[in-house]
């Protein structure tokens, strides 16, 4: 409580900005390569999609990870999420 006031990790957190994931996604199918790992896409714009692509973001796991080893968080669940929407 005293280090993080009652809180833990909503997110992963990125590990790119935003522009430097629209770089990162120029020449790439970003529709393809969300197909390929089960997700379906609905966007407006191409570079809503690049901004928000999988490789601008930590692994969530090892966030997780990390919390849990801090004795700030405990694991009891693993969701997959069916759907995310940005606004």
């Amino acid at each position: 409580m005293e280090k993080t006031f009652g809180s833990t990790c909503h997110g992963a957190g990125r590990v790119m900005s935003r522009t430097q994931s629209k770089k990162a996604s120029r020449g790439r199918d970003l529709i393809q390569e969300m197909r390929d790992q089960g997700v379906s896409v609905m966007f407006h714009g191409r570079n809503t999609l690049a901004e928000e692509m999988p490789h601008a973001y930590k692994n969530v796991s090892d966030v997780v990870d990390v919390m849990e080893e801090a004795g700030i968080s405990l694991k009891v669940a693993k969701f997959k999420p069916v759907g995310v929407i940005k606004g």
